[in-house]
């Protein structure tokens, strides 16, 4: 007994001689050098930290503005599963007030010119140059202007599911109603509109159901992706009502005058329209955004709705991909533009 207890202690001995690795202090270390998984906080207008994650490796550089607006990247999220294989870096980002960013009671910050700030800081904060962007939705909204007064940072821009004015989209926005409610439906539609009831079952079962899932995602809302789903759960709904409104047919907020489509000619950076024939937005409206861009190319996924990164995947990413490809690899050859 007392031989084998002299054994494993001469084995510790030993082994607290052994060359130790030289590790550093945590509280020394710089904090760039900590690894994160990618997440990362910028700081906004000096007090306030957005929440971004880098995810991939590569030359190619993206950056995701998210829809909404008041909704966060989760729906996104889907972007990891075909950007980072073909060699490109992606960076989510939750607009301040969304997701994992701070959300300031300060309602004085909801505005698109306050947003298109917000974006250049975060630019810089990540040192973006020559990148792209890909907005989809309110996030295309947010590109347009943002390329507007900052084109000279971007390589290439992908319009994801936007027309280029809200009138247009309200305007659109009747036809579908006309097209997927009955006349009964639109009966019951209209009186719970007029008594503002847009918070009772009947009139979330006709937007969920004869709608959203016409065209926002084309599958049954049992079956929409996790992180879709939960999406809508964490989305901001102040903020949402205040630059939207109560939902994606009464645009009552501080954004329902916006109209792009005179400055469209001014976006001189390559450029992918991408939408699908089934979005709530007017697939000829989309067509006309692509043909006023004077370097783009337009693409409407066939079975693709408002989330065709959804219901028309494997369409939607190869032709985004192609494109962020050719574009870096000085292939891209723009759509012969027809006057309207």
């Amino acid at each position: 007994m007392e031989r084998k207890f002299l054994l494993v202690a001469l084995t510790a001995l030993l082994a607290c001689k052994q060359p130790q690795p030289d590790v550093q202090a945590l509280g020394n270390l710089p904090v760039d050098s900590i690894k994160t998984g990618g997440n990362r906080l910028i700081t906004i207008d000096g007090k306030y930290k957005v929440w971004t994650k880098k995810v991939g490796t590569g030359k190619i550089k993206v950056l995701l503005l998210h829809g909404g607006p008041g909704f966060s990247h989760d729906y996104m999220e889907c972007f990891e599963d075909y950007l980072p294989k073909e060699g490109m870096e992606i960076y989510y980002y939750d607009q301040l007030g969304c997701g994992n960013s701070d959300a300031p009671a300060d309602t004085s910050l909801w505005n698109i010119h306050r947003y298109v700030e917000e974006v250049e800081q975060v630019r810089k904060g990540l040192g973006l140059n020559d990148f792209y962007i890909v907005g989809h939705s309110w996030g295309s909204m947010l590109a347009m202007e943002y390329l507007d007064k900052y084109q000279s940072h971007v390589k290439g821009v992908v319009l994801s599911n936007m027309t280029a004015s809200i009138g247009d989209y309200v305007a659109y926005s009747e036809i579908l109603k006309s097209k997927f409610f009955t006349a009964r439906d639109r009966v019951l539609y209209d009186s719970l509109d007029r008594q503002k009831a847009y918070a009772t079952p009947q009139y979330m079962e006709l937007l969920m159901g004869k709608l959203y899932t016409q065209v926002i995602c084309r599958l049954p809302i049992n079956k929409w992706p996790e992180p879709l789903t939960r999406a809508f759960k964490k989305a901001n709904q102040k903020i949402y009502m205040q630059m939207q409104g109560v939902d994606e047919f009464h645009v009552t907020g501080n954004f329902k005058n916006w109209d792009f489509w005179s400055r469209l000619p001014l976006v001189k950076v390559p450029a992918l329209v991408l939408g699908g024939i089934h979005d709530e937005m007017n697939p000829e409206s989309m067509r006309k955004e692509g043909r006023l861009l004077p370097n783009s190319h337009t693409y409407l996924c066939p079975e693709g709705s408002h989330m065709a990164m959804y219901d028309d995947q494997l369409r939607y990413f190869s032709t985004l991909t192609r494109f962020l490809k050719e574009v870096d690899e000085g292939t891209f050859k723009a759509d012969i533009k027809k006057a309207d």
